[in-house]
């Protein structure tokens, strides 16, 4: 993941144990509160929110506990060699169908935010990127068919 990912589900992180986790006690202690916890929708409703958060801080630790945080931004390619297209780039593209450029930052699967313009490194179009290098023009296969891109521009900020 990049150091953004990384703070990202940190963050997330000390939210759900500082803010959601207490939160989710003292309405479960409210619940209990109100007597037979047989058909208590509150209760009920408390402890689903609660199994929800402890899984959410399982996976959020598991997914820190074995990342590898990559930073592009110290990455120093070659002197004569070509910045690629790698996990953390940011790259320009032009459609060559339709001449329109887009520009992508290739990030983690937590992420990935396809609206920011933040895409998975899992996706078909990342795929079909990695280790490219300006002005190739890259052929990719995507759900509703087949695109081509010619790579405009990559930057590792």
């Amino acid at each position: 993941m990049t150091p953004r990912g990384e703070q990202l589900l940190r963050a997330e992180l000390e939210r759900l144990k500082t803010v959601e986790r207490p939160k989710i006690t003292a309405a479960i202690a409210e619940a209990r509160s109100h007597g037979d916890l047989s058909e208590n929708a509150e209760y009920d409703a408390a402890k689903e929110d609660q199994g929800l958060c402890e899984a959410r801080i399982k996976d959020i630790e598991a997914k820190l506990a074995g990342a590898n945080i990559i930073d592009v931004t110290k990455l120093k390619p070659a002197s004569n060699a070509p910045l690629k297209v790698v996990f953390g780039a940011t790259v320009t593209l032009l459609d060559v169908d339709t001449d329109k450029e887009i520009t992508y930052k290739i990030v983690g699967e937590d992420e990935a935010d396809i609206e920011n313009n933040l895409m998975s490194y899992k996706t078909p179009i990342a795929k079909g990127l990695l280790g490219k290098v300006i002005d190739d023009e890259v052929v990719i296969n995507i759900p509703r068919g087949t695109v081509t891109y010619a790579i405009v521009d990559i930057r590792y900020e």
